[in-house]
């Protein structure tokens, strides 16, 4: 008997009990999967191992029908590129060209996927950008030290230099990091702003313009001051547009004018400063007039007056109490000087027969003593001696 596989054989020699086995099947009895062949799990048919010719090693599988991959050739069937590995073709899978800074690439074009260290392109080989390249290969690619407010963030190393260059500056500043505030412009708070000089700083002449920290304005024109230059120097005034600064009209020179009564003919003439004493402000714009258009001259004029009327009331005010002064002086001293005559100061002595009596105005010449003593019954005795008496004896003094 041949005993052939039913599945695999296609018929048996009958003279020589050789099976003839189907394609795929091989073996006495066609039970066995030929080279190339793999059986099928759960079954005892053979398939095709269908290794890709270009990536497997050889036509052979395994029972899981997993061929034997070439370097870099991934896949049940070797039919790709395994990762880091690009454009399968006939020979084998070529390395990505990533400067070991990605392990994938695309597996047709080969371009590097998820580039690390801050790098981009096609093989990672560039900075992304806000990025520049160190002289010290090390170190990669650096962050430019460039703010997004003041350039583009963006910088570039020069040939021979350490120190990264911004690309480009904002308006407004200047320098190799764009730190440093352009000519026109100040630091206000870390931002560089616009100086405010009213177009009366020409930037020939005072090339900064303004000063770099406060923004106080460099140079006024057109006579002109202030911190922006926004007000008109002394001797000026804005004209009547508000736009220039014009120099004052000059105040009437003094002169003198005559008044005289209507029956008489002599002519009475009055000085400019009696005139300025005796007249107030009034009166003078109505004999000397002022020009409308000079509102800064009369505005001084009226200031003037003002404190002349001050400083006369404060001399008149002075005069009064120093006067007042005085006068309560003399009459405190002559009060003194009367209560001090009149002061009623005595002495009395008594002995064994007689009283002795001195009075403070004995020292004073012609002291008036009358009135000392008041008493009707008293006397005084031609010898200046003053008599007590009383209703039983009598006291000489």
């Amino acid at each position: 008997l041949c005993n052939c596989s039913s599945v695999g054989s296609a018929g048996c020699n009958l003279t020589t009990g050789q099976c003839h086995c189907l394609p795929g099947y091989t073996g006495p009895r066609c039970h066995s999967c030929a080279h190339g062949f793999f059986p099928q799990q759960g079954g005892q048919q053979c398939q095709p191992c269908s290794c890709s010719p270009a990536g497997a090693t050889s036509e052979q599988c395994d029972h899981s029908g997993k061929c034997q991959c070439k370097v870099g050739v991934t896949g049940l069937k070797c039919e790709r590129c395994s990762e880091g590995f690009y454009r399968f073709n006939e020979s084998s899978c070529e390395p990505c060209q990533c400067s070991n800074l990605s392990h994938t690439c695309d597996s047709s074009t080969g371009t590097c996927l998820d580039c690390q260290e801050n790098t981009e392109g096609e093989h990672c080989e560039l900075c992304k950008e806000g990025f520049y390249r160190s002289p010290q290969p090390a170190h990669g690619c650096q962050r430019c030290p460039c703010s997004t407010v003041a350039s583009t963030g963006t910088c570039h190393l020069e040939p021979g230099e350490s120190v990264p260059r911004c690309d480009k500056c904002k308006a407004g500043y200047t320098g190799l990091n764009c730190n440093q505030c352009d000519k026109g412009y100040y630091n206000s708070d870390s931002i560089c702003t616009r100086c405010e000089c009213n177009g009366n700083v020409d930037p020939a002449l005072s090339p900064s313009v303004c000063q770099p920290d406060s923004g106080e304005c460099i140079g006024c024109l057109y006579h002109t001051t202030g911190f922006h230059c926004e007000l008109c120097q002394e001797g000026y005034s804005r004209d009547s547009q508000g736009t220039n600064c014009t120099r004052k009209e000059a105040t009437p020179e003094p002169r003198e004018f005559t008044t005289s009564a209507p029956n008489t003919t002599k002519a009475t003439s009055f000085s400019t400063a009696v005139l300025n004493s005796t007249l107030s402000p009034t009166t003078l714009q109505t004999i000397f007039p002022i020009s409308s258009s000079d509102n800064s001259t009369s505005a001084f004029a009226d200031v003037s007056w003002t404190q002349f009327n001050i400083i006369i009331l404060t001399v008149i005010i002075i005069v009064v109490v120093l006067l007042m002064g005085f006068v309560g002086a003399v009459y405190m001293y002559r009060e003194y000087q009367n209560r001090k005559l009149n002061a009623p100061f005595w002495t009395i002595e008594l002995k064994e027969d007689n009283i002795s009596f001195s009075s403070y105005h004995d020292s004073i010449p012609n002291a008036d003593v009358s009135g000392l003593l008041e008493d009707d019954g008293n006397e005084v005795a031609p010898n200046g001696q003053l008599t007590l008496t009383t209703p039983m004896h009598n006291f000489k003094a």
